[in-house]
């Protein structure tokens, strides 16, 4: 089946798990207000954050319920229609931004934070992390080029392991 023109991200998944998938990372972006996931998840996910904050805006009751139907938690609901909504009461859309932050160590996946606009860093007690990689990006890439060689090595150890097991079976079979 061709990617093309195609409206939302499947991410391999039948339409039931998929949504839980969606509803559960909604929910961690709303409780949070930064989330930390890969690239393709947290571009569908802003969709899904966007269109519940504009609805929020609304405030009625008939929002709230299309909300909860959407998003059956409480909490996130009412998080989003009393919180989130007045914060934004001004802002014509646009509610979160996304950070890429490199590839995941083990599958090599591009990761990136998804976060609301008005994140507050000092408040969530990750100002230092922040700086950090704002102030050394040359040791963010060492460090990630080191997990990438230490990945590389544990990969051709598994492979030279295998093999020798491979052959001790071969030789096994023909005795």
């Amino acid at each position: 089946m061709s990617s093309h023109r195609r409206r939302v991200k499947h991410f391999d998944r039948k339409s039931g798990p998929r949504k839980a998938l969606i509803r559960g990372l909604v929910n961690s972006l709303v409780e949070h207000g930064r989330i930390t996931t890969t690239v393709d998840r947290a571009k569908e996910i802003r969709r899904h954050v966007e269109k519940a904050i504009t609805l929020g805006k609304k405030g009625d009751l008939a929002t709230t319920r299309l909300l909860l139907s959407r998003y059956p938690n409480q909490e996130v609901v009412s998080t989003i229609v009393k919180d989130l909504a007045p914060r934004f009461k001004t802002r014509p859309g646009g509610y979160t931004r996304i950070i890429k932050i490199g590839r995941r160590p083990g599958d090599t996946a591009e990761m990136a934070f998804l976060e609301f606009v008005d994140y507050d860093f000092e408040a969530k007690g990750q100002a230092t992390e922040a700086k950090a990689a704002k102030a050394e990006p040359k040791a963010a890439a060492k460090t990630a080029t080191k997990a990438k060689k230490a990945s590389t090595k544990l990969v051709a150890a598994k492979k030279k392991s295998v093999k020798k097991t491979q052959k001790k079976a071969r030789a096994a079979a023909r005795a």
